[in-house]
């Protein structure tokens, strides 16, 4: 019974030591899951630590942006103000206008040239549409050139005006006071003298203001300043250039410009109705047109006859008569790019043709037709071609109203036919031969729609027959008839051949004013090119030994290799006023004791009371 209790009770205890190894066992697994559980958290820490570091270091872009500062309408206005202001801007806008008006010197213009701009159009009917609706006929009134030229005129004022008020402040302050050291400027000189220190800087304003220098003494030196021109001249460049834009605008406002075809013996009187074509500005009265008359007394044209340039104008002289209300007849003589002046309206020629005169009878003998018609050059030969209208007076066979029109071909100097036309070989007119059409009926000139004078209508007339039915086409020398089928009538080439001109009368206001800021932009040019805006500094200090010590420095607003030489000049000119001092004479005796070495230890920084930035600069110096 002892043994069955004993061996129960160490079972018992076996039993209680299992199960407290059970827990302990239990305590540690617990124990080390919860240590685990924490290290995972720790680290799970970490790694969410380490990931957001690595965000904030990334230069990757993130996926969420914070929203930047709003402008607001303010500030965009400002900022678009700021940058239409800039140089920057202005000069490409400059580039701009210049690239614009290309088209208006390879295009035909309806401003310049009404005729061209026709011509143009029928040689190239695919391309017209495009042009007009780009109003590439009208460039310098286009919407496209209006706004680049209103664009470079605000950014020219808005850069002007501030720089202005700028440079006023300037030039009312004085050159500021000399630096500190002043051996860190580009041009350096110093020398001794025995002169005292205020004797040096009186010779030095003095020597300054007579070469035109802006100076006055701030303390121990003189500051000087030269080459305020330079800012002078940017701004009258600016200036300049708004003043050409201001005379363009005037101009194109306030001009009116006409052309006039006047045949030899024929006159001109500055109305309306005696232009050929007429245009003005929009704001231009035609009641301010200059009264005044001129006629075409003569017409001199002379060429080349030999060499590589035969056929090459030597002589355009148009010898007129002209006057004014009431005031008696003057002779000029105008020729190309010498203009007549009257009351600022000026009479340019332009042109100039050959009108042969012919004479048409009708059936009866009648002349129903005598006169010159002037004809249109198609060439540098001045082979021209028009027509002849009769229009009035003439009657068929029958007796019946009716009209008569030629197409009509001549060269001055007939060197055969090409290609079925006759062609020139001299403009001069050494042996003319004018080719002749015919046709009859009615040319279009009632029906109210304008009619080019130089082209024919043929829609409403028929051609004149020969006797084998081909079309009547005949080359004419001077003297000689064409006679019309059917009793219709003939004409005559007569022997004389009158010549024509072609004039300008133009009224510019704002030419004159455009010159003048042409030649102000490239005087200010030039000066802001050329002109140096440079610093001088004179400092006159005493020494320990008595001595005074004189230093030079110059700086200049941008790079200037004068710069050297004019302070190595004005040098040279204050050391005559203040010569170097003697150097003082040796005195003989024993040898001084050598100093004692210094102590050794660790290195104190608070003796060291030297600039760092001090140092390298005389370092630099040396």
């Amino acid at each position: 019974m002892s043994t069955t209790e004993t061996s129960g009770t160490a079972g018992t205890g076996e039993t209680r030591a299992g199960t407290a190894q059970a827990e302990t066992e239990t305590g540690t697994e617990a124990a080390s899951a919860q240590a685990g559980n924490e290290a995972g958290a720790a680290q799970a820490d970490t790694g969410a630590a380490s990931a957001e570091t690595g965000s904030s270091l990334s230069t990757a872009p993130r996926e969420e942006l914070t929203g930047g500062p709003v402008l607001g309408v303010i500030g965009w206005a400002r900022w678009f103000w700021r940058q239409l202001t800039s140089m920057r801007v202005a000069l490409i806008l400059l580039l701009m206008l210049a690239l614009a008006a290309v088209p208006g010197s390879l295009i035909p213009q309806n401003s310049v040239d009404d005729l061209k701009v026709r011509a143009w159009q029928e040689k190239n009917e695919s391309w017209t549409p495009l042009f007009e609706k780009l109003q590439l006929f009208d460039v310098y009134s286009s919407v496209w050139f209006s706004a680049i030229y209103i664009l470079l005129f605000v950014s020219l004022i808005g850069c002007i005006v501030p720089r202005t008020w700028q440079f006023v402040g300037q030039l009312r302050s004085r050159p500021p006071a000399a630096p500190g050291r002043l051996g860190r400027m580009p041009a350096y000189t110093t020398w001794r003298t025995e002169a005292a220190p205020e004797e040096v800087r009186e010779a030095a304003l003095a020597l300054l203001k007579r070469r035109r220098f802006r100076a006055h003494t701030v303390g121990n030196a003189v500051s000087a300043e030269k080459g305020y021109l330079r800012e002078v001249g940017n701004l009258i460049f600016h200036v300049a250039l708004i003043v050409m834009l201001v005379a363009f605008a005037v101009g194109q406002l306030f001009k009116s410009e006409g052309g006039k075809l006047i045949v030899e013996g024929d006159g001109f009187s500055n109305t309306l109705t005696h232009y050929d074509d007429f245009r003005s500005g929009s704001l231009y009265d035609t009641d301010d047109l200059v009264p005044f008359t001129f006629m075409l007394d003569e017409f001199t044209g002379t060429y080349e006859t030999n060499g590589p340039q035969r056929g090459t104008p030597r002589t355009f002289e148009a010898a007129v008569t002209w006057s004014q209300p009431g005031g008696k007849d003057q002779k000029s003589v105008i020729e190309v790019n010498k203009p007549l002046v009257v009351d600022g309206t000026k009479v340019y020629l332009l042109a100039h043709g050959y009108a042969p005169v012919v004479t048409v009878r009708d059936g009866k003998g009648k002349v129903v037709f005598n006169g010159a018609v002037p004809l249109l050059p198609i060439d540098a030969n001045i082979t021209s071609q028009g027509s002849i209208k009769v229009m009035d007076g003439y009657r068929d066979k029958n007796g019946k109203k009716t009209q008569l029109g030629f197409k009509a071909f001549f060269v001055p100097t007939f060197a055969g036919h090409g290609n079925g036309n006759m062609f020139s070989t001299f403009p001069a007119p050494d042996f003319p031969v004018l080719a002749l059409t015919g046709y009859t009926g009615s040319l279009g000139v009632d029906s109210g729609l304008p009619q080019n004078v130089y082209q024919l209508d043929t829609t409403e007339m028929k051609q004149f027959k020969d006797e084998k039915g081909d079309p009547l086409a005949e080359r004419l020398l001077q003297g000689e008839t064409m006679k019309l089928p059917d009793g219709a009538g003939s004409i005559t080439f007569e022997k004389e051949i009158k010549e024509w001109a072609s004039f300008q009368i133009s009224q510019s206001p704002g030419n004159g004013w455009a010159l003048a800021g042409a030649v102000a932009a490239v005087a200010g040019l030039v000066g802001s090119l050329f002109i140096q805006r440079r610093r001088v500094w004179v400092r006159a200090v005493r020494g320990d030994d008595g001595v005074t010590v004189v230093e030079m420095a110059g700086l200049g607003r941008s790079e200037s290799p004068k710069l050297p030489e004019e302070l190595a000049d004005l040098a040279l000119t204050l050391h005559e006023r203040t010569p170097t001092a003697p150097e003082p004479p040796a005195i003989s005796g024993p040898p001084a004791a050598p100093e004692p070495p210094a102590a050794s230890g660790p290195p104190n920084d608070s003796d060291d009371r030297s600039d760092p930035v001090e140092v390298s600069a005389e370092g630099a110096e040396k």
